[in-house]
């Protein structure tokens, strides 16, 4: 998971002064004002021209104030970066529609591209080795996540942290990103979404062979984030979109609980 750090407000470089006029000796006027019209003339231009040509150094007189921060404060008050996880999820994009690809013949369930090809390719491996996946649900758009969070863990009686344990918060679930994927055992279908699950050959297969097809278990047991063990939860990482999308996030987190232990 992501951010938000404002842009810097910079300097506006002064615009250039026009010069005072000089007052226009008459044919009566005294050689002396008129010596004394011409020096403050040139005196005024002199100043004008320092004030032209160093805009940055009247900026650097100016009182610190928010309107006039440099970029760099800005910056460094950006790194002071917050957790950005919302009850132990991280916050994901949601993928485009146009980059998904069905892995089912009713095409109720998509991921990306590049990982619906992983995805058929590993399930036909373990079929070959007589294991039966069975995908349970891909990606899942962040209006879908909603219902989930909100309605139907709202009829169980549980509260918005009791959710989190098992289902993340719209915006923060990994199934938005059209990379993650829920398995289950098509031998076994009492152990879908379960973590019984564990104990069927499904599982192990996968254990032994998922990372060959770049899908890792998203969520072991004792995760950092503290999300219930989900081992029929899992994620690919086999190009760099994806790789990217989960490890910085990670990162992200990481960071944050260093900040908050220090």
């Amino acid at each position: 998971m992501v951010d938000d750090i404002p842009e810097a407000l910079r300097d506006r470089p002064l615009d250039r002064p026009t010069a005072t006029p000089s007052p226009t000796p008459t044919a009566a006027g005294s050689p002396l004002l008129v010596l004394v019209a011409t020096m403050a003339s040139i005196a005024l231009g002199g100043l004008g021209w320092y004030l032209w040509q160093s805009p940055g150094q009247v900026a650097q007189t100016a009182p610190s104030t928010p309107e006039n921060s440099t970029a760099s404060e800005n910056n460094n008050e950006g790194s002071e970066s917050n957790n950005p996880d919302l009850l132990g999820h991280l916050p994901y994009e949601e993928a485009a529609p146009e980059d998904l690809k069905s892995i089912v013949s009713d095409n109720t369930i998509k991921l990306r591209a590049a990982a619906a090809d992983a995805y058929l390719e590993m399930e036909g491996a373990a079929r070959a080795d007589g294991v039966w996946l069975m995908p349970l649900s891909g990606f899942r758009s962040v209006e879908d996540q909603e219902y989930l969070f909100f309605e139907i863990k709202a009829q169980r009686g549980q509260v918005p942290a009791q959710r989190a344990e098992v289902s993340a918060p719209p915006g923060h679930s990994e199934h938005h990103t059209g990379y993650a994927i829920d398995i289950g055992d098509a031998d076994v279908p009492a152990t879908h979404l379960s973590e019984n699950f564990e104990n069927t050959a499904a599982f192990k297969w996968l254990q032994e062979n998922a990372a060959y097809y770049s899908f890792e278990l998203s969520f072991p047991q004792d995760n950092p984030q503290n999300i219930a063990y989900e081992p029929w939860h899992w994620r690919f990482v086999g190009d760099r979109q994806s790789l990217e999308t989960f490890y910085k996030a990670r990162e992200l987190f990481e960071d944050g609980e260093n900040e908050e232990l220090n």
